[in-house]
């Protein structure tokens, strides 16, 4: 991958990211002093939801900052792994900030509050397009980044639970049933879980050194297969080594030796076109049993 070209992408994501903090942030005041007044549980559930989101937008935003810090010392790969950590606290806060939601909505079944259903409703829709802003900030860098996809799909659902908190509002004014704030509350707790969990199982399965899920590895495995001279490979391990690289590292089996750094480039080149893994490290070994690698067998690390 180009630098050049990864730089301006990172630069980009970050700007999104201030972009994204600044308007939540804003909103967020407004929202809860205006939850407090109509006294709706549903505003400031989603109020609650968007403040989770600052401080899970703020935290990605400084974890991509530090992934583009050099290599030193001790960390010889710099700090990317910590956009990876970022995305799972960011999955983390959320799913906390449903259980408070979630509590004070089952809390107030039983004696709902009456609401101000005129202004849920404009703060609610105002919500909506402050956060259908914030989402499209990250609509062309979530398709490479985790961080990103996550800040997206944060978005995008605040946008639709805020159209949902003010079609309550409509329906509170029509029918006068205050319970609807809570079933509301409940609603949107549920929205957040479900599209929570699976950005929380991919960042946990990165933090355990996975490979990404877009990765294949037969796939990657036959390519290396197919290589020229290649009879074996073994030791094949592919991980991420942030939300946006993707590292590798295997032994060919090449009985005619070693091919050249030619061979090499090309075999790393190809890599990166077909699966987007920029950091591949292959060791060649000739096989002919007079030093056999203790490390192939598929069950030992």
């Amino acid at each position: 991958m180009d630098p050049h070209h990864h730089a301006s992408r990172s630069q980009d994501t970050g700007r999104a990211f201030a972009l994204g903090v600044a308007l939540n942030a804003a909103f967020v005041v407004v929202e809860a002093g205006f939850g407090f007044y109509a006294d709706s549980l549903a505003l400031l559930a989603d109020a609650g939801h968007n403040l989770s989101d600052v401080l899970g937008l703020a935290l990605a935003w400084g974890a991509a900052a530090l992934a583009r810090r050099p290599p030193g010392g001790r960390f010889t790969y710099g700090l990317r792994g910590s956009t990876i950590w970022a995305a799972l606290a960011n999955a983390m806060i959320l799913l906390v900030a449903v259980g408070a939601i979630a509590w004070e909505a089952l809390n107030r079944f039983g004696a709902p509050q009456p609401v101000a259903a005129e202004i849920v409703i404009w703060v609610a829709l105002a919500g909506a397009l402050v956060n259908g802003a914030s989402a499209a900030l990250f609509l062309r860098s979530r398709k490479h980044d985790l961080n990103a996809r996550g800040a997206f799909l944060h978005m995008a659902a605040d946008a639709a639970i805020s159209l949902g908190v003010a079609i309550a509002g409509v329906a509170i004014l029509w029918s006068g049933w205050g319970w609807l704030d809570s079933a509301v509350s409940l609603v949107i707790a549920a929205f957040i879980v479900a599209g929570t969990w699976g950005l929380m199982r991919e960042a946990l399965a990165l933090a355990l050194h996975s490979a990404p899920r877009e990765i294949e590895l037969p796939a990657v495995r036959a390519q290396l297969e197919a290589l020229p001279g290649v009879t074996g490979v073994h030791d094949l391990h592919v991980w991420a080594m942030s939300t946006t690289e993707i590292a590798l590292t295997a032994h060919l089996m090449i009985p005619s030796g070693h091919p050249g750094d030619a061979f090499l480039a090309s075999a790393a080149h190809a890599l990166e076109a077909r699966f987007r893994i920029g950091h591949a490290t292959l060791q060649i070994e000739r096989g002919d049993g007079a030093a056999p690698c203790h490390l192939a067998p598929d069950d030992v690390v």
